[in-house]
């Protein structure tokens, strides 16, 4: 039985990817700052709390991270953790960099000191190719990062880069795009459109505020991106993936495209609020996924339509759960 440790376990991505494991008939632990007051109200609302073990974890302390990855002797660790947002990032860049990058560097750290044959998952971002004009990014695409959050995942990108090249450790980077679910947090711009357009439906009379709708991204079904995750880990050679669905819609789109699930004009509902434009924007992001395809087998399945319908569909089953 393998032992996989995840960092940021009680994120939308830890949670799916502890399910995947677990059907995988791995033992799967997880690490919190302080475990025993964590909820992780994403692990219950998929039913596999119970089956995880958790650890309370500081990933800016070398000690506590080399004490728990010393303790769960772990086969795989998959790095979820830090900050996730790139609107806060803008508010808090200091804390976005530091978690980012600091925590994925104690990581390798701690593996390289206890010598253990340990593969390493990274979660990178699409956002660290900054604006490609619309060009399909892939893992030649050099980096351009436009916030703080991009410019952490890029530095925590070399520095993997770094510890597979100088220590021969098996570590690798996921260039992940933009991927969604009902678990993404209300202050995901994704969630809170789904959010405001299920309460309208349900007889709302409230606005949905946004900002710039005008941007266009690569949306994924997170699901799916997870598999993508666990493929990388299972390769021979440890390598880097731009993991991603190929094509790019705009906001206006997705916010038309839920509206419509509801049957609802988004036209009526949605008003431009120029306080959430960002100091600096990315207009148009797009991964190209080829060598995820040729070489894990990994190809994607939910575009951007399907993510919306099925986030709009779990809302309203939500809903209407709470209401019975």
């Amino acid at each position: 039985m393998k032992r996989a440790l995840i960092c940021g376990i009680s994120g939308q991505d830890g949670a799916y990817l502890s399910r995947l494991l677990l059907d995988k008939g791995y033992e799967v632990f997880g690490t919190a700052r302080d475990a025993q007051m964590a909820l992780f109200h994403n692990l219950r609302l998929l039913g596999i709390q119970n089956r995880i073990g958790f650890h309370s974890m500081a990933l800016n302390d070398f000690r506590s991270v080399l004490q728990v990855i010393t303790r769960v002797k772990p086969d795989e660790i998959y790095n979820l953790a830090g900050q996730s947002s790139v609107g806060l990032s803008f508010d808090q860049p200091v804390e976005t960099l530091e978690s980012n990058s600091v925590g994925i560097l104690n990581l390798l750290e701690a593996i390289r000191f206890t010598e253990r044959p340990i593969r390493l998952y990274n979660a990178g971002s699409g956002e660290s190719f900054g604006d490609t004009d619309g060009d399909a990014a892939d893992e030649d695409t050099p980096f351009r990062p436009r916030s703080p959050y991009a410019v952490s995942k890029a530095t925590a990108f070399w520095e993997v880069a770094n510890y597979r090249d100088a220590y021969k450790l098996y570590a690798c980077t996921g260039i992940l795009f933009n991927h969604e679910s009902p678990l993404r947090p209300e202050r995901f711009v994704t969630q809170k459109i789904v959010k405001a357009a299920c309460r309208i439906a349900s007889g709302s009379d409230e606005k949905l505020s946004l900002g710039n709708i005008s941007i266009s991204r690569d949306w994924g079904w997170a699901p799916e991106y997870v598999q993508a995750m666990w493929m990388m880990l299972q390769q021979e050679a440890a390598d880097d993936f731009v993991i991603a669905t190929g094509e790019s819609r705009s906001l206006e789109e997705f916010v038309a495209q839920v509206f419509e699930v509801l049957s609802l004009s988004w036209r009526d509902h949605v008003v431009a609020d120029p306080s959430l434009f960002r100091p600096s924007e990315i207009m148009i992001n797009r991964g190209n996924p080829s060598k995820a395809a040729r070489v894990l087998g990994w190809r994607v399945v939910h575009k951007m339509r399907d993510v919306a319908r099925l986030m709009v569909e779990a809302e309203m089953a939500s809903l209407a759960a709470r209401e019975g």
